[in-house]
């Protein structure tokens, strides 16, 4: 094989460009409708990039191609995906609302909302393993506990904020 076969294209650039879209919205919306709480703190976009980009890159360095060109065209129109649904989220709200889910409400005024755990199919032993691990001993030091769109646990204890502070959001 000749050093300048390496980047001549097997198929042409539509052929990867649709490949990688096709690829891209897929996982995107499978991913997304799994639900957060595996992802941990990366986004669902962030994950979807560097599964996708490590793999096109992966294909186009072994066997699995001859060209390193088809690997470079896949990877390139997945950021490109990336960078067009992160500018879209930012200045589309209602887009945003689409690729980001609401934050959910698990813990209100000391006690469990069970409307919240079974949409996020979360367990209570699962709740308070969290709360445990951010220092909180008891749900009557709660006034609120959201799963944020990240898959993160955000608390709000009783005595937090004092009158007169603004909130992050209440329900």
């Amino acid at each position: 094989m000749d050093f300048f076969d390496l980047f001549t294209p097997e198929a042409g650039f539509a052929e990867m460009a649709l490949r990688g879209t096709v690829m891209y919205w897929f996982l995107f919306l499978l991913l997304r409708l799994s639900g957060r709480r595996d992802i941990g703190s990366l986004s669902v976009a962030d994950l979807l990039v560097l599964v996708m980009v490590a793999d096109a890159a992966g294909d186009a360095m072994s066997a699995g191609s001859k060209s390193l060109a088809d690997g470079m065209y896949v990877a390139a129109t997945i950021v490109g995906w990336s960078v067009i649904v992160d500018r879209l989220g930012y200045y589309v709200p209602s887009f945003r609302r689409f690729i980001e889910p609401s934050r959910v409400c698990l813990v209100r005024d000391g006690r469990i909302v069970a409307s919240g755990m079974r949409r996020e199919h979360l367990t209570r032993s699962e709740l308070m393993e969290q709360l445990r691990l951010k220092g909180v001993a008891s749900l009557g030091e709660l006034r609120r506990v959201y799963l944020e769109a990240n898959g993160e646990f955000s608390i709000i204890r009783r005595d937090a904020p004092t009158a007169g502070q603004s909130t992050l959001g209440g329900d």
